[in-house]
């Protein structure tokens, strides 16, 4: 919070300190959908627009629920304007394995985790996104509620029934019953897993 406080009162290397704090955090929530170039380009739209918006960060929320919700708004714009001219996104509805990306394979771990991550590609992309930033990122119900502009109860809805989707499509995607158990089981070790391998220096 100090850090926070310090940037808002235009200290720049508070500013630097606290984006290298969130850096690995931000990397970690483009890596997984879109490729690896425009992944790098996503990364650096959202730190530009934090700089550009610090003014509008509310003071109550935190600055991860600030950083992820424009994080979450520029995933949104990017996918919108690769299908410019087709029909509406609906995030509520369709995945990023409707939406066609190449993901990159930074986050490339045992099969656990792969399968967690490929089973995440296939739910809905609002309910991704709220139940990464509950499992990868360790938000709160209110911090996620701020990211996402959602009222807390549809955020804890989506946390269940995401987490109730994500069993089935890993059921779906495997034959492997030993496999599907270790993933749905191990989801907090995976995640971790995912989380600490993605903040490690490349």
């Amino acid at each position: 919070m100090e850090l926070l406080a310090a940037w808002r009162d235009g200290d720049q290397r508070a500013g630097k300190l606290l984006f290298q704090r969130h850096y690995a955090k931000i990397s970690r929530f483009f890596y997984n959908k879109a490729s690896e170039d425009d992944a790098a380009d996503l990364i650096q739209r959202s730190l530009l627009r934090c700089i550009e918006h610090q003014s509008r960060k509310r003071p109550e929320s935190s600055f991860g629920a600030y950083l992820f919700g424009i994080a979450r708004n520029v995933l949104y714009e990017y996918y919108r304007h690769k299908r410019r001219g087709r029909e509406r996104v609906d995030f509520q509805t369709c995945t990023l394995a409707d939406l066609g990306p190449t993901p990159s394979s930074q986050l490339g771990h045992r099969r656990e985790a792969q399968l967690l991550l490929q089973a995440l590609r296939q739910i809905p992309v609002e309910m991704q996104v709220t139940l990464e930033l509950y499992m990868f990122e360790g938000l709160s119900g209110k911090e996620i509620a701020a990211a996402t502009n959602a009222p807390i109860g549809t955020v804890r809805t989506r946390i269940h029934r995401g987490k109730q989707q994500l069993q089935k499509r890993v059921e779906a995607l495997t034959h492997n019953p030993e496999l599907r158990e270790s993933t749905m089981t191990g989801l907090e070790r995976w995640a971790r897993m995912i989380r600490e391998r993605s903040s490690q220096p490349a």
